[in-house]
């Protein structure tokens, strides 16, 4: 069994982290985004994956390759025009030749992908959604299934008066070649709104697996940051293969009186002496000046922080300079190459 995974959004929630860098490959915990999705795929057995993308692909393809150091060999597929997500998957069907496990691009999750298909196969379903329950489920469409696990109906976004169940679609579907008769070519496409609705009003069996496990997602800068808390914090445990997380400590041979816990620390950085980092990731070939204090924060390759600086709970973006004694605070979200003087603050609205 293939995979496709639909990475083709411009992710403009996140921006302006992702004005530069496309979605699918923001770092987490300093490893590439899709390299988790790709990693759940390779543990459950599945060895190919096709990626449908459209914004920036020359930048994701440059970052995953060939998919050998994921241990999944990857294909790309390129959007001419936005597709959406049933004429994305439509556009992978060059390389499709069999049932087909697909992944919304902008998930982090630890699903037991080998239940699901087996409840799949089990079902002789045409299509499986994988739920998950989140206690406001009027912030988001419900699914509504039966007592033998059937979808009964989709709700999109109801008012509290409305709920009648937490389930809501994840974004991980197994679907049956049949499901890409149903999908024009070239015609964008929802399956939430289009495919799955017509699936259920032609008769086919639509099924639903409801998942215990962790998921989020994290297309916004506060639900970023939140991945980030819930890896370094110990609620999800992403075993990725090829990449080490060195939660507590400094880089292999650094010497100094510094404290770092809870956080992810590239080995070609450099942290000064005095300063402390708790709860954060600090990318490759980032520079730490003395004394200075980094809370909950993500900071992106090639960044300087000077001495005496403090932030807490911000995101910055590739090659940003904040000078000494300079303070970033809760919510602030930096884009690439953005500069702070010394002794300014930068505090979120």
């Amino acid at each position: 069994m293939k995979a496709v995974i639909l990475a083709g959004g411009e992710g403009t929630r996140l921006r302006p982290l992702t004005l530069r860098m496309p979605k699918p490959v923001v770092p987490i915990a300093n490893v590439p985004f899709l390299g988790y999705q790709l990693d759940v795929l390779r543990r459950h057995g599945i060895s190919e994956a096709i990626l449908s993308l459209g914004y920036r692909p020359d930048k994701i393809e440059a970052e995953l390759g060939d998919g050998s150091r994921f241990g999944i060999r990857l294909r790309y597929v390129v959007e001419q025009s936005p597709l959406g997500t049933g004429g994305a998957f439509k556009n992978a069907e060059p390389f499709l030749d069999g049932p087909a496990v697909v992944f919304n691009g902008d998930i982090l999750c630890d699903f037991d992908l080998t239940e699901i298909l087996r409840s799949h196969r089990r079902r002789s379903a045409t299509a499986t959604l994988t739920l998950t329950r989140v206690d406001n489920p009027s912030a988001y469409g419900l699914v509504e299934t039966g007592e033998d696990g059937r979808v009964a109906r989709f709700l999109e976004k109801p008012g509290r008066d409305q709920v009648t169940c937490d389930t809501i679609n994840a974004g991980l579907y197994v679907l049956e070649p049949e499901v890409l008769k149903a999908i024009s070519a070239g015609v964008n496409t929802s399956f939430e709104r289009e495919v799955f609705p017509g699936l259920l009003a032609g008769g086919r069996p639509v099924y639903a697996y409801i998942s215990p496990g962790y998921w989020i997602d994290i297309g916004t800068p506060p639900k970023y940051l939140q991945a980030h808390r819930d890896i370094l914090e110990g609620r999800y445990v992403p075993p990725v293969a090829g990449f080490r997380f060195r939660l507590a400590g400094l880089p292999q041979g650094e010497r100094c009186d510094s404290l770092v816990r809870n956080s992810v620390v590239a080995s070609s950085a450099r942290v000064g002496k005095g300063s402390r980092i708790f709860g954060s990731a600090i990318d490759q070939d980032c520079q730490v000046g003395e004394r200075a204090v980094i809370h909950g924060s993500v900071l992106w390759r090639g960044v300087q922080v000077g001495e005496g600086a403090q932030l807490r709970g911000c995101v910055l973006g590739n090659g940003c300079r904040i000078g000494p004694h300079a303070e970033v605070g809760e919510g602030v979200v930096l884009g690439d190459a953005s500069r702070l003087s010394a002794y300014s603050q930068l505090r979120s609205p």
